[in-house]
């Protein structure tokens, strides 16, 4: 059997490591990019996928979205937006566009009022909920023929989770997780990795270790 890491997607096959992947240990983790065991899943034989549905021309966008759809973000879901966006405009070599994205993105933050309930519970929960909401937005995008979409929901998908499985970890351990070691934040895909070294690729994205930042601590 072969097993797939949902994360950065290390496959572990257990006719090569010679040690069934049932009978590792609950605490072991990808070697590449640290997930937890519970993130592998079977690696099933991949079906013939049908082509992909030609789109031709245009794609139609409605004059006007439903009143219903819309929504007001907070002051802290627009810095997190321009932050994306500021991002965004790096990968397409536009600076000037960036730093007016990152000018934004700091006056929002600095205007965002303090989250009197952000407990870990809380995040945990929060999680959970936005893995639950990507089939929603892959169907969207998929629907649209947008691949750019689709591209930043994987990414997205995958630093969630392992987010996630970092504060269930957490939860279990408390600050010892954290004891001898420095976090780092991938600057373009958001991927979180607990080491004393940030890893020479970022196992998500691909960009080098200086593109991640080390978070200090309080």
């Amino acid at each position: 059997m072969k097993y797939k890491c949902s994360i950065c997607g290390y496959v572990y096959d257990d006719a090569k490591e010679g040690v069934a992947f049932a009978d590792l240990p609950d605490t072991w983790q990808c070697p590449l990019c640290g997930a937890p065991k519970s993130a592998f899943e079977p690696v099933e034989e991949e079906a013939q996928s049908p082509p992909p549905a030609q789109v031709s021309g245009q794609v139609s966008v409605p004059d006007a979205f439903p009143e219903e759809s819309m929504q007001q973000l907070s002051i802290g879901q627009m810095a997190a937006l321009c932050s994306n966006l500021a991002r965004g405009c790096e990968k397409q070599y536009m600076p000037e566009e960036q730093g007016l994205f990152s000018e934004l993105a700091d006056w929002f933050t600095r205007h965002a009022p303090q989250v009197e309930d952000a407990t870990v519970e809380a995040i945990a929960a929060q999680l959970q909920q936005d893995i639950a909401n990507y089939p929603q937005a892959n169907q969207t995008c998929a629907a649209q023929a947008d691949r750019g979409g689709l591209r930043v929901l994987t990414w997205s998908e995958k630093a969630t989770r392992m987010l996630s499985s970092l504060i269930s970890r957490y939860q279990r351990e408390g600050d010892a997780l954290l004891a001898g070691t420095e976090i780092w934040v991938c600057s373009v895909c958001g991927f979180v990795y607990i080491g004393p070294e940030a890893p020479e690729l970022c196992p998500i994205c691909k960009v080098p270790s200086w593109k991640f930042n080390k978070i200090e601590r309080r």
